[in-house]
């Protein structure tokens, strides 16, 4: 049975796609730009289909009848019909082409284009986009600074706003703290650079096309002490290239094949050019180069997934925006920012999903300390009392704040105050005296010990980091 609805399908795909251009003149001009043959079927030959696409026209043709152009080959029927049914499953199709079930042949440039021929048939006559009262379509679109809309007319972006949720969407998650309960808001908090996208697309900086500096010969006088001097002059793609790939023999002609290196992503799913099982590490390896060895950030596995199962990956400085949030604000008292500003350095993916959250904690009336040598931006916002550390003299205070003993000596919120004086000159006191601990400036024991339940923002460790259990 699939074999015959494999051969239906592919004995009507010519003529929808004929169809398709008759309806649709987008698609109509999209089959006039080549002329091509492509053949489509199962990897042993034994059910295929080659079509001729000449003039904008597409015509079948007998399998194998001609050496075909591009060859779209599945290694058995359950993938070809994932991928040539109505409505394919996206995950399916990725599934398949990652683990080399179904394999492309013909000159790169035709292959794509071909491929995208057969994607725009399924969506040539679909609507995108919301319309808007001012005669506006609205998109989404998701940036590495946050996800966001983007209001286009007559093919122009006219503006872009954080993306915000309606009724339609899934509501949002809550948390109950001592009383009271949070709720996120209602629309993305982006960071400050994802809403330069408009800008981005339209600067007149923006390089849309190869160039090379006008008084550069790769084969003559180089002139490096004019780099970010002189002027550039636009070249075609294939002197581009061509430059591109002398410069690669060069280098290994003259400091060896080790002198070339590749630096990998962190994700392997990020497409077929940049991530470890891909095309451009088979490059790497045909021309020989130095691998860099990328830090255990994403997917490789026990670090990774401890992280997760642990909610921090104890690291110093920049809290993300997942962790022990609802931790701290049910049980903290204060919570410690050291070496950590975080509304200076969150213009990441998470925006200012962090600072709402750190704001819920101080309407909670917990407590903040910042220990850093500057008054950080953080410290303006949320408040509290800001320890000005000389730089790399605050290491006597770790074991200090962070070990339960006898005395319980951690830093206390009584002996902090004197800390925020400023010298005699106007500057914080760090800058003429070296920094040392409460206890032992004064030589009492402090009237005063941490709160029972502490909390020691981390780089990944949250909005409000990760609570630091003390008995009571």
């Amino acid at each position: 049975m699939k074999k015959i609805v494999l051969r239906t399908i592919l004995f009507a795909l010519p003529r929808v796609l004929n169809v398709t251009a008759w309806k649709h003149p987008a698609f109509r001009q999209r089959l006039k730009q080549k002329n091509c043959t492509a053949f489509i079927g199962l990897l042993d030959g034994s059910i295929g289909l080659t079509l001729e696409i000449k003039g904008g026209k597409v015509r079948s043709r007998k399998a194998k009848s001609v050496e075909p152009d591009v060859s779209m080959l599945f290694r058995d029927l359950p993938t070809a019909l994932k991928f040539l049914m109505p409505n394919p499953d996206q995950g399916d199709i990725i599934h398949a082409a990652k683990n080399f079930k179904v394999i492309t042949k013909g000159p790169d440039p035709l292959v794509v284009w071909f491929m995208q021929t057969l994607n725009l048939s399924q969506t040539v006559g679909v609507s995108m986009g919301t319309p808007m009262a001012d005669g506006t379509r609205r998109f989404t679109t998701c940036t590495n600074g946050g996800p966001l809309f983007v209001y286009v007319k007559e093919g122009r972006v006219q503006r872009v706003t954080p993306l915000e949720f309606d009724a339609d969407d899934a509501p949002g998650w809550e948390i109950t703290a001592r009383g009271k309960t949070f709720r996120p808001q209602r629309r993305a908090l982006v960071a400050p650079h994802a809403m330069t996208l408009k800008s981005v697309v339209y600067s007149d900086k923006r390089i849309l096309h190869p160039m090379k500096r006008v008084d550069y010969d790769p084969d003559g006088e180089r002139n490096p002490q004019n780099r970010g001097k002189s002027g550039y002059v636009r070249i075609s793609w294939d002197e581009a290239l061509d430059l591109v790939a002398k410069e690669i023999n060069r280098q290994k002609r003259v400091h060896g094949p080790g002198a070339i290196t590749f630096p990998m992503s962190s994700h392997h799913q990020w497409g077929n050019v940049g991530y470890y099982l891909s095309a451009l590490t088979r490059f790497a390896n045909l021309i020989g180069f130095t691998r860099v060895a990328a830090n255990p950030d994403s997917w490789e596995g026990w670090y990774w997934g401890a992280m997760h199962h642990f909610g921090n990956s104890m690291r110093i400085g920049v809290p993300a925006g997942y962790g022990g949030v609802e931790d701290c604000l049910k049980e903290a008292d204060l919570i410690v920012f050291w070496s950590c500003d975080p509304e200076s350095t969150n213009g990441a993916y998470a925006g200012f999903e962090g600072t709402q959250r750190r704001l819920w904690a101080k309407e909670l009336g917990i407590e903040f300390i910042h220990i850093d040598p500057h008054n950080n931006p953080t410290a303006q916002l949320l408040g509290g009392r800001w320890i000005p550390v000389r730089p790399q003299t605050d290491a006597p205070w770790l074991p200090r704040s962070c070990t339960y003993g006898q005395s319980r000596a951690c830093t206390t919120r009584t002996t902090l105050q004197p800390a925020q004086q400023a010298s005699k000159s106007g500057r914080p006191i760090w800058w003429d005296k070296p920094t040392v601990s409460p206890r032992r400036r004064s030589g009492k024991k402090p009237k005063r010990a941490c709160p029972p339940r502490t909390c020691a923002p981390s780089r990944e460790s949250g909005a409000t980091g990760r609570s630091i259990w003390r008995p009571a």
